[in-house]
């Protein structure tokens, strides 16, 4: 199922790097629509058998190529010949680059149906600052992607349009809840995505499916236009296949929003002119609780064999503990609810979406809701109404935020000695489709390594490390305090190198077949 393969020029089109390709555009050598065009074929090619797309928009897409290329030759023609790329401001490198978009970010005039029901005719009349920031840059989006209903899962198959599957194994989840994003960009249908992270929604799939993904910290990129799921934790993050694309994307996207109050005020710090600093002297922080009962064997060793290639390169390790590292998961299980309960109390029938008729108003409500909302998003409803109920709200809801606050001291105190925590993504490869459907909490124990990290609103990466003998890939997270983005990104830019030899060049046989 996997190897590395010799590209031919469309499959240098579809898996090119966003440098590469980028040169190529403003060399001339190729044009935005014939970039587009080849990954319109990749998606009617293969799409059928991976479904990471829900809405497709062509003629979108070539009306934005077509405004790249003219972009293209109205700087050309300033200079009076070929730009040189190597002065092109950071802004212009992802003119012409077809992107893959979530479909839990507003689209002006693209249905989003945050892969429910409720919303399934739904179109927006505006964008998300993220989607417009990249219309501003001149990237062209190519559709909008799949995921877990209103972002709840982990596995992707709780869209209500049917699961997506990981291009590395058909049989297998991609992850969720951003699997569609993931799944799109390791079968080059997309140079990269966006998707959303509450609680691990970007790092699982990019882990499950061989790419690299970035949670940025709590404000670092704007909220605004995307659908809320929790909004203490809700954060919009790149994927793409290697740690510089997802850097350039990250600053493309990235600083502050007046539409969005919880957008950090101040400029983020660029991340590019540190990404080839190397894994020289940096402190890796190990904390055992991470590598206790339930992580399977391939996942370890390929976690402590990246260690000590970054070791070799001249890192130190260092024990931390998080103590309270345990409590994350049922600290998480009441918040998001919680936060989900209130959130998703908008969608009545009345001013969003799905309508149900009913003899009265109380009825209307009612079957609009049965009818529109999936099993799992039911569930966390009702688990969140009953978190926030009265006689429960401070046995449950305020005792959970008073350990969240105790799990982020966890992390200040390890960052005293560290300067990146180094884990698992998952404690297990990708399962196959339908393995945990019926059981919630071997499914929710999937993110147990990644939410803890929303709940203390840090920035982590998951970059891939190696293969399983089965030859699915695995990712190890690279985590960091809050704005550190340059520095998580630097450790995992060097773990992409000390690995090269055995995960670059590698891509799912269908994609290439």
């Amino acid at each position: 199922m996997t190897g590395a393969v010799a590209m031919t020029e469309e499959e240098a089109l579809l898996f090119g790097s966003i440098e590469e390709l980028s040169e190529r555009l403003w060399r001339g050598e190729i044009s935005a629509r014939e970039l587009a065009e080849a990954h319109l074929r990749q998606i009617e090619r293969i799409d059928g058998e991976i479904h990471a797309y829900l809405t497709v928009v062509a003629e979108r897409a070539l009306t934005q190529a077509d405004a790249a290329d003219r972009w293209i030759a109205r700087r050309r023609q300033e200079q009076g010949g070929p730009v040189d790329v190597r002065r092109l401001d950071p802004s212009e490198r992802l003119v012409g680059i077809p992107w893959a978009c979530k479909d839990v970010l507003c689209t002006e005039g693209v249905r989003t149906t945050c892969g429910s029901r409720m919303l399934e005719s739904f179109v927006p009349p505006y964008s998300a600052t993220v989607v417009t920031r990249l219309d501003e840059a001149g990237a062209v989006m190519l559709g909008k992607v799949n995921m877990d209903e209103f972002a709840m899962g982990s596995s992707n198959e709780n869209s209500a349009f049917g699961p997506t599957r990981n291009p590395w194994d058909l049989d297998r989840v991609p992850g969720g809840s951003s699997g569609g994003s993931a799944a799109a960009v390791a079968a080059g249908e997309a140079v990269f995505s966006l998707g959303s992270d509450t609680g691990g929604s970007v790092r699982l799939p990019a882990s499950y499916c061989g790419v690299v993904g970035l949670k940025p910290t709590y404000g670092a990129v704007s909220r605004y236009g995307l659908v809320a799921f929790a909004s203490s934790l809700d954060q919009v993050g790149p994927i793409a296949r290697r740690v510089r694309d997802c850097a350039i994307v990250f600053e493309a996207v990235a600083g502050p929003d007046p539409m969005d109050s919880t957008s950090a005020p101040g400029p983020v710090p660029a991340v590019l002119p540190t990404l080839e600093h190397g894994a020289g002297g940096v402190r890796l922080g190990l904390a055992p609780e991470y590598f206790g009962e339930g992580l399977s064997a391939p996942v370890r060793e390929a976690v402590m064999g990246a260690v000590a290639r970054l070791e070799r390169e001249g890192a130190t390790t260092v024990e931390v503990r998080m103590p309270h590292l345990e409590y994350a998961l049922p600290v998480y299980y009441i918040i998001s609810p919680s936060e989900a309960s209130s959130n998703l109390a908008r969608y009545d029938g009345v001013r969003y979406g799905l309508r149900r008729p009913g003899d009265d108003v109380v009825a209307m409500f009612s079957r609009t809701r049965r009818d529109g909302f999936g099993d799992e998003v039911k569930r966390r409803i009702m688990l969140g109404t009953y978190a926030l109920s009265t006689g429960y709200y401070e046995a449950f809801y305020l005792k959970a935020q008073k350990v969240r606050t105790l799990i982020r001291r966890d992390f200040e105190q390890a960052f005293e000695r560290a300067d990146v925590l180094v884990t698992p993504v998952s404690p297990s490869v990708p399962f196959r489709l339908g393995e945990r459907v019926d059981d919630p909490l071997q499914m929710y124990l999937t993110d147990i390594y990644t939410l803890s990290v929303n709940l203390a609103g840090l920035p982590a990466v998951s970059v891939p490390c190696g293969f399983s003998p089965e030859g699915l890939p695995i990712g190890v997270q690279i985590i960091g305090p809050a704005f550190a983005e340059a520095r998580v990104l630097q450790v995992a830019r060097a773990v992409e190198a000390a690995v090269a030899d055995q995960v670059a060049d590698r891509r799912p046989a269908v994609a290439v077949r």
